[in-house]
């Protein structure tokens, strides 16, 4: 006898539907053999996996798979949730109430008397706010496993909200500049270690850089590798076409591909 699929009391009622969907995952849970094995840690690279997923959906623009990775972050956050109850940990509402209530105590310009000049001094407040809640750094919270160059960004950006930074890009610019000389310095002394340590700073000094431009490097980097793709896949279209394999070709005649990718806007 196939299991009753939980439906919600008012179908156009957002937490009927809620409701419903957390119904949903606990049967999940109880009935399907795949999901009663699943733990915080089997699933955790899948949240990982669907984080990026979403991510890739707002760049490209596209509601549909917004809504479709939305949907599938959404069942890992009931999933976890269920995981837990089961376990007498903590619950969905628990989680709820938790985030419903740092929202409140840190925003305190609206929900209290607090009075603030502009979204710098928002931040400035949400660090020190979390610094009242047990934080012993305001670089607390920046995960190690985030990618090297978001984690730069983001350890910068928690540094500037207290004051920790420059106010004129010349000056930025006056260190990216001041690394690539040091780069250079360790390059000649053929120096390893030193290289690798350099090429670190230039790539943390070029990260700050592109966040005083209001740019987040992680991105820039990633539109870079994008169109560099597309146009090596037209070389190997191309070549293709052409009748011809793409480990024969010289870098003069793929670099003549590449300028073709480049005038046909790719």
């Amino acid at each position: 006898m196939p299991t009753e699929i939980p439906v919600p009391k008012n179908p156009l009622d957002t937490m009927d539907n809620m409701e419903a969907f957390i119904r949903l995952v606990w049967i999940l849970r109880k009935e399907c053999p795949w999901d009663q094995k699943q733990t915080h840690l089997s699933i955790s690279h899948l949240l990982i996996e669907e984080a990026y997923e979403t991510v890739e959906a707002v760049q490209d623009g596209n509601d549909k798979e917004l809504q479709k990775e939305l949907g599938d972050l959404l069942l890992h956050v009931v999933m976890h949730c269920v995981m837990a109850e089961q376990r007498g940990a903590f619950s969905m509402r628990d989680v709820i109430e938790q985030e419903a209530g740092k929202l409140v105590n840190r925003h305190p310009h609206i929900f209290a008397d607090e009075v603030v000049d502009g979204e710098t001094q928002v931040l400035q407040n949400w660090e020190r706010l979390k610094m009242n809640e047990g934080r012993t750094s305001v670089l607390d919270g920046v995960p190690k496993a985030l990618p090297a160059i978001l984690r730069a960004h983001r350890v910068q950006e928690k540094a500037a909200n207290v004051g920790f930074d420059w106010h004129d890009k010349r000056d930025v610019w006056a260190k990216v500049h001041e690394e690539i000389g040091e780069l250079q310095a360790e390059i000649d002394a053929e120096n390893q270690g030193g290289i690798e340590r350099e090429f670190g700073d230039v790539f943390f000094s070029l990260v700050n850089a592109a966040r005083h431009h209001k740019l987040v490097a992680e991105d820039s980097l990633h539109n870079t590798t994008n169109v560099f793709m597309r146009r090596f896949q037209f070389i190997e279209s191309a070549a293709k076409g052409a009748g011809q394999e793409l480990h024969n070709l010289t870098l003069a005649e793929m670099d003549e591909y590449w300028n073709a990718a480049k005038r046909n806007g790719i």
